[in-house]
């Protein structure tokens, strides 16, 4: 026995007419087809989204990587309604994705002559294990270890349970860098907004006497992003990557690492300055923020004359932030 619904078909129940209106019946998989055409344009074309008004594009970029599964999620579903049409059209989405992100999720060559580790940490302000986090990242075996967010009394306690296996170390403002090398000609860098008045240093350059040569190394921290009714609130943060940008154009060391809390994905337009002038890691998505669900990684480690054959998230500590571990194969010849 079976039962007819007003405007439906014998036997027809509302879910199954909930997946027709998606994708099936007479317009099967025109809605399907229609999202993966858009998907595939916010992919291939996202650059060509508006950063106005409330910098969309900038807000597009940040989480540009979750356009993937997405795009999978779509693609299974127009499975399931055998929309052959939604089928074809979600392939593309899913491919350019696979172009754009795909080489990140390849496993890591393997170490290769001329490499240091650089571990790189926001610790958080109000970290309530210093010492704990300090062991951690000592642990991680890095060469070169670059924090933000440094204040009293915590810095103590960093300076402290660092000191033996890192004994060289430069603090400017609230960054620091820790090094198993020599540092010299540490200095702080001016990149702050100019709409700020309090005092304000979160950059600093010091050069590296690693066995493979001197390295100019940077350790930074740009400014927060607000999501808000408004939009991606990130001028501050954009114009101080310009001005770090800037002094990068300077920089006349053939080698360079930069490692900081940027507050944004190396996708986003506003980090353009930095990314157009320092490679980025080539596997591992390494995502960092926010720790207890992280979804994108604004902590990044960039260099010049070398390559970054990949990155990886470290285990929480007590910061907001997960840790990140980079490998720099530095150039023969810088």
């Amino acid at each position: 026995m079976s039962m007819t619904r007003r405007g439906g078909e014998p036997g027809t129940s509302r879910p199954r007419a909930f997946l027709r209106a998606a994708g099936g019946g007479g317009r099967r998989g025109r809605l399907l087809a229609g999202l993966g055409a858009v998907t595939a344009g916010l992919l291939a074309l996202h650059r060509f989204v508006p950063n106005t008004p409330g910098r969309l594009g900038s807000l597009l970029e940040t989480f540009l990587l979750w356009l993937g599964p997405a795009a999978a999620l779509l693609l299974l579903c127009a499975a399931l309604r055998r929309a052959r049409t939604a089928l074809v059209v979600l392939l593309v989405p899913v491919a350019v994705w696979a172009v754009s992100f795909g080489p990140l999720l390849l496993p890591a060559p393997p170490p290769g002559p001329r490499e240091l580790t650089v571990a790189q940490h926001n610790v958080a302000d109000d970290n309530a294990d210093p010492a704990g986090t300090a062991r951690a990242l000592a642990g991680s075996g890095a060469d070169l270890i670059a924090l933000q967010e440094l204040v009293d009394p915590a810095l103590a306690v960093y300076r402290r349970e660092l000191a033996s296996r890192y004994p060289h170390h430069s603090v400017r403002g609230t960054v620091g860098l820790w090094s198993r090398h020599p540092l010299t000609g540490a200095r702080a860098l001016d990149i702050k907004p100019a709409d700020v008045t309090e005092p304000w240093r979160r950059a600093l350059r010091a050069e590296v006497r690693t066995p493979y040569g001197e390295v100019a190394a940077y350790v930074v921290h740009l400014p927060s992003v607000r999501l808000g009714p408004g939009g991606l609130a990130s001028a501050r943060r954009d114009e101080s990557a310009a001005r770090l940008g800037r002094i990068l154009a300077a920089e006349r060391s053939g080698r360079v690492i930069l490692a900081g809390d940027l507050n944004g994905t190396l996708d986003d337009r506003g980090l353009a300055p930095l990314t157009s002038r320092l490679a980025a890691p080539g596997r591992g998505l390494a995502l960092s923020y926010p720790a207890a669900l992280p979804v994108a990684r604004i902590d990044q480690v960039l260099a010049r004359g070398g390559r970054l054959p990949s990155i990886r998230a470290l285990p929480g500590t007590g910061s907001d932030h997960l840790p990140v571990l980079a490998r720099v194969a530095l150039d023969e010849t810088p």
